[in-house]
């Protein structure tokens, strides 16, 4: 297995260390599983993991551990005879009614009607990490150096678990809000990376001589080597597709860099007229290996 080095994370490998991670956590599902210690085992940081995951697998690690759970929890009401409260507390829950709600909402039944004789219920199987090759497709990037540049924003911070709804959200709300006259949003920046919680900037350059609004921070970005991913067509598909290529494509088959610092940009340009003209980029940090 390859290990983290100065800072970076190799990317030769990186997949069987998803699914060591995936061991660790269905090794580990009745204890406190904690994102660093998870992504600790798939030798990249928690920031990629969490994004390399929800792009491979289609749901958040925080949703797959919860479906494991309140599957493994099902299959022992309906063959134990044991209180619904064990089990509740035996798989995370701090009460039987926050127990009872998540279970209601993915089995449809109720964890009493659970260990009744011919109860239906769901299950979420443990996940395995498989890249098939089905016949090459274009990805178009270029490798960049870039001097470090300071940027201001509006910040917002979001979880990993959530961000893909809240952040467009958060999109919307700033441009009715008539704060693009301030940031018109040349950027979206995923940065300071604390577990789950990351900051995310609506941003624009930093012109340095100009005054700094209230409720606007700067940030700098530092210098270094970034990977440029152009996408062109209509948001937010165009920007989804290219991100999920990114992880799931470009980055098992790279054999010259590894991941680089914890955050990485969104650049948009100018909107158009016409949505299929509308042409972005995603940025991500790496290093020559």
């Amino acid at each position: 297995m390859n290990s983290q080095r100065d800072g970076g994370y190799e990317m030769n490998g990186w997949m069987d260390g998803i699914q060591n991670a995936i061991r660790y956590i269905e090794d580990n599902i009745t204890e406190d599983l904690n994102i660093e210690d998870i992504a600790a085992c798939s030798y990249v940081s928690a920031f990629y993991f969490q994004r390399i995951f929800s792009v491979l697998c289609g749901v958040t690690i925080g949703e797959y551990i919860r479906n494991r759970r309140l599957t493994l929890a099902a299959q022992e009401l309906s063959r134990e005879n044991d209180k619904v409260i064990n089990i509740a507390i035996k798989y995370g829950y701090e009460s039987p009614d926050s127990f009872a709600r998540a279970f209601a909402r993915f089995h449809g039944v109720s964890p009493s009607a659970a260990t009744k004789k011919g109860a239906r219920l769901r299950a979420y199987a443990p996940l395995h990490i498989k890249i098939s090759m089905e016949g090459g497709t274009m990805l178009e990037y270029k490798i960049a150096e870039k001097e470090a540049f300071t940027v201001m924003g509006k910040s917002k911070k979001f979880n990993t678990d959530t961000s893909y709804d809240e952040i467009p959200s958060f999109w919307r709300e700033h441009m009715k809000s008539g704060e693009n006259q301030i940031v018109c949003g040349m950027y979206g920046i995923c940065m300071d990376v604390d577990g789950k919680i990351f900051d995310y900037l609506i941003a624009d350059n930093y012109i340095p001589w100009n005054e700094i609004p209230n409720g606007y921070v700067t940030k700098v970005i530092p210098a270094g080597t970034w990977v440029i991913f152009p996408c062109h067509g209509a948001l937010p598909k165009s920007l989804q597709d290219v991100n999920t290529k990114i992880w799931s494509e470009w980055l098992p088959n790279c054999r010259e860099y590894r991941l680089g610092g914890n955050y990485s940009i969104e650049l948009y340009a100018p909107f158009t007229e016409n949505p299929e003209d509308t042409y972005c980029e995603i940025w991500v940090p790496i290093e020559k290996l």
